[in-house]
């Protein structure tokens, strides 16, 4: 049994709730307004109410099975809540259309954060406008999938 076997409590926000109906129902294949055509969605525990949490992002991978996630949150002065998410349970879902897959979360420093910024820039270059715009080190994970 998965932790993410867990109640599944939309975003209180409409605009993510919406965006995550849309890719389970079209299977990741219709565009979002939000994130553009390359994206997936991020299952997280809630840190406080183990619920599953889901979340519309950029997709970003490697040709190993991991991906990348930025919490830009459009450069603004805080964090996006998954990030507290991820902090406090380590572990990730993933849908990339039609797969669903689990990961182990670690956040990306150094070298490493600045090879995988290069690549999350490369797909959706406003990463770097966010990161201008903001006091804070935009946070990045990197999600190894299970088993690696």
């Amino acid at each position: 049994m998965s932790a993410f076997d867990a109640e599944y409590e939309p975003s209180p926000w409409e605009p993510i709730a919406n965006e995550v109906e849309l890719y389970e129902t079209s299977g990741g294949t219709a565009p979002s307004e939000m994130v553009g055509d390359q994206w997936i969605i991020l299952w997280t525990l809630g840190a406080k109410s183990g619920k599953v949490r889901k979340t519309p992002l950029v997709r970003v991978a490697d040709d190993e099975g991991r991906y990348a996630i930025v919490g830009s949150q459009g450069g603004a002065p805080t964090n996006p809540q998954w990030v507290h998410n991820v902090r406090a349970n380590p572990v990730a879902r993933l849908q990339d259309g039609p797969t669903v897959s689990e990961f182990t979360v670690r956040e990306a420093t150094g070298d490493d954060k600045a090879v995988w910024w290069e690549r999350a820039a490369a797909i959706w270059p406003d990463y770097n406008n966010y990161q201008a715009s903001t006091e804070r080190q935009i946070p990045l994970f990197v999600l190894e999938p299970d088993g690696q």
